[in-house]
């Protein structure tokens, strides 16, 4: 071998091998993109998921006083009426965390009128006709879905 080949001269530099800072730069910042916008879907899927949760427990609440209205041609006149032959327990809003239901009660005096303010003949017990009961609940949490419709309203 001949001696200029195998060794180097001071001005020859061996080829450095490794990322370039603007490289890792560009790296770090793709990371930390894709990183923020994981964090904002999981928060609003954990928001979609308890948005979720209310619209399935107000409809098992109003199938169970339909179904108390079936058995028995009257509303209930509490929730805990429903427990437990139609529901195992009053499930909790998702939303607050709390057992806070808004209950729309009906008027049974007014519904027995007819258009003439005669009262309508009862087909069922006349004592289910007199007493109020739960028609309707609603939940008590304050906001907007994620749809932009007030939880009130569903």
């Amino acid at each position: 071998m001949n001696e200029e080949q195998g060794t180097m001269n001071a001005s020859q530099t061996p080829k450095q091998r490794g990322f370039t800072l603007i490289e890792l730069l560009v790296v770090v910042t793709i990371i930390g993109l894709l990183a923020g916008l994981a964090i904002v879907n999981v928060k609003f899927a954990q928001r979609k998921a308890r948005e979720a949760a209310l619209m399935d427990n107000l409809a098992t609440m109003r199938k169970a006083i339909d179904n108390f209205y079936a058995d028995k041609q009257r509303y209930p006149s509490d929730l805990n009426e429903l427990v437990p032959n139609y529901m195992r327990r009053i499930p909790r809003d998702p939303i607050t965390k709390q057992i806070d239901w808004e209950v729309v009660m009906d008027d049974p005096l007014a519904a027995g009128m007819g258009e003439s303010g005669e009262p309508i003949p009862a087909e069922t017990d006349p004592e289910a006709v007199t007493q109020p009961g739960i028609t309707d609940v609603k939940s008590v949490a304050v906001g907007m879905t994620l749809d932009n419709v007030p939880y009130n309203e569903l």
